[in-house]
């Protein structure tokens, strides 16, 4: 024990810090996860105020009551779920098609191209949006009357609801699959190039290489992402659809998020808020545990 204290000490004083962040910012503020079982009070620590009504089940309640609640919810899932299905395949396919370059410094260049979205808050993604896909004074529309002759033809991009799910889910994937790709293609590395040159004197073409080769390689990363993702299929970010959202489509954008803040800091209801952000919490637990459970049982490691 002293020979490996003193061999490893140092790194057992260097985790004291982030344990010590985590203790004050992660764990500590978890006792105010009462504040969903008791009156709304803020002046009072949670524990000093009476619970609320129901059994302290009042919010909950309140919240799956409320219309407004439960369109944040379809639209959250819905949201999540097309981000899922349409933007989660997107970065394994770039990662597939630039592991099959040849030219190296064109690979380079366009993985730059790819990433730099990433950078990118989405107030300024927005704010291209707005410029390129206005109805009156869009790049695109003004490009699409020119085209069809017409000076009241429009595509609708911001304005209609089901063009403005399309545009939120096209710009996600455009900001951040190329960012994704990076895990990818570091998990390419680690597939042995002696499997490719089996299955080249097997006679397999590169599609085939890239289908028994490259994406079983792939595979154990896909599916810890895929978990993860699914953990938070009822998480919603804030900066996206509020940056994206304006007044003809708040039936499609008001997410989760966008219901706390305006429920919980502009309204003052940090009880109901507080029981609508332990809701999200505990489906988003069991999402994650649920897939990592079937993930076990078709053979993979998961991530627990």
């Amino acid at each position: 024990m002293k020979t490996y204290m003193r061999r490893y000490g140092t790194l057992y004083l260097l985790l004291i810090l982030p344990i010590i962040f985590f203790l004050l910012f992660r764990y500590t503020p978890m006792a105010y996860i009462l504040m969903a079982f008791k009156k709304n009070n803020i002046i009072k620590p949670p524990w000093q105020v009476a619970w609320a009504k129901n059994n302290g089940f009042e919010w909950f309640i309140k919240a799956f009551k409320d219309q407004l609640f439960l369109r944040a919810l379809g639209n959250t899932i819905k949201l999540n779920l097309l981000d899922l299905v349409c933007g989660f395949p997107a970065p394994i396919i770039m990662a597939l098609l630039l592991n099959e370059l040849a030219f190296k410094r064109f690979k380079k260049v366009t993985q730059t191209i790819l990433y730099l979205p990433h950078f990118l808050s989405w107030i300024i993604i927005s704010g291209l949006a707005l410029r390129l896909l206005a109805d009156n004074d869009g790049l695109v529309n003004i490009l699409y009357k020119q085209m069809k002759g017409d000076p009241n033809a429009v595509l609708p991009f911001l304005s209609k609801t089901n063009w403005w799910t399309a545009s939120y889910i096209a710009l996600g994937i455009w900001k951040e699959a190329g960012w994704g790709t990076i895990i990818y293609l570091a998990a390419l590395t680690g597939i042995s190039p002696e499997l490719y040159e089996a299955a080249a004197v097997d006679g397999a073409g590169r599609f085939r290489r890239m289908w028994h080769v490259t994406l079983p390689g792939l595979r154990p990363t896909i599916i810890v992402l895929l978990i993860m993702r699914l953990g938070s299929i009822l998480g919603s970010e804030f900066d996206r659809p509020l940056a994206l959202s304006n007044k003809l489509v708040t039936n499609a954008s008001t997410v989760i998020s966008i219901y706390v803040y305006q429920k919980g800091i502009q309204g003052g209801q940090y009880s109901l808020t507080t029981a609508v952000g332990l809701f999200q919490s505990i489906v988003g637990v069991l999402f994650l545990f649920g897939a990592n459970s079937l993930a076990k049982r078709f053979g993979e490691r998961g991530i627990m």
